[in-house]
């Protein structure tokens, strides 16, 4: 249906992904395949609309996995390197569509991608670099297409970043504290997406008790706990001790908002 959201889990892993390498706990040996977790991103659709939130160094596998073959954009919730180091591999939309492909990102992020990819901006670049046109993201409502969203701030430690709302479900990676204007954009969505990750506490990410408060505060219908580090523990063994309207999401999972 056109009117419906889609949206796929990519990627639910830390910055390492899970299994890290070299690291020989029992989750990264994990023969569960919930277990095994790419960087995160997720794939948003709508009638004839698709993004990505998020192109991590996963992005290729990522790609090929879910089968996508067009982007209408790509939104960047910060510039760390596990949110923005698969950028390259944009150039093989770029191919298929013969033209740029969009990139929205705040302007401090921006900087770090033109730096980081400083040989895709140059004047006469060589041939078969992506293509990118990088625009500004405002804290104010947006619509590529058939999709309208409203970018808030999250608090990364130290780092302002970017959450997202569209329609009825509100994504959060990577956050730590959440600004009480930002509380007035989310509302209590149908589908929560936040990060958690791991029980202990950590400087700049939600922990599992944190995570949780913040769903208690938020009163989503069902939330989704994504950014998963193998320190959280064993997929099967987290879920049955999460309360009924919480759940880990898992590489490859789809919803239908």
């Amino acid at each position: 249906m056109n009117g419906e959201l889609r949206v796929e889990f990519l990627g639910t892993g830390t910055s390492q992904g899970v299994p890290i390498i070299a690291c020989k706990c029992s989750v990264c040996q994990s023969f569960d395949q919930k277990d095994k977790r790419l960087r995160s991103s997720i794939l948003v659709s709508k009638g004839n609309t698709q993004i990505l939130i998020d192109a991590g160094p996963d992005l290729r596998q990522q790609m090929l996995r879910a089968n996508v073959d067009s982007l209408d954009a790509i939104l960047i919730t910060h510039s760390h390197m596990d949110h923005i180091g698969g950028i390259d591999d944009v150039r093989a939309f770029n191919f298929h569509t013969h033209k740029p492909m969009d990139i929205y990102a705040l302007p401090r992020d921006q900087e770090v991608i033109r730096s980081i990819y400083s040989y895709a901006f140059h004047e006469n670049p060589y041939p078969g670099i992506p293509r990118l046109d990088l625009r500004n993201l405002h804290y104010s409502r947006f619509q590529i297409k058939d999709i309208v969203i409203t970018p808030f701030r999250i608090m990364h430690h130290k780092m302002e970043i970017a959450g997202f709302k569209i329609d009825d479900f509100v994504y959060i990676t990577d956050g730590k504290y959440i600004p009480d204007a930002s509380y007035k954009v989310i509302g209590s969505p149908k589908v929560l997406v936040i990060n958690a990750l791991r029980k202990e506490e950590h400087i700049s990410h939600f922990n599992l008790l944190e995570a949780l408060q913040e769903v208690e505060k938020i009163k989503s219908q069902v939330t989704y706990f994504t950014h998963i580090s193998h320190k959280f523990g064993h997929h099967e063994e987290i879920e049955r001790e999460l309360p009924e309207n919480v759940h880990l999401s898992y590489d490859g999972l789809k919803l239908q908002i």
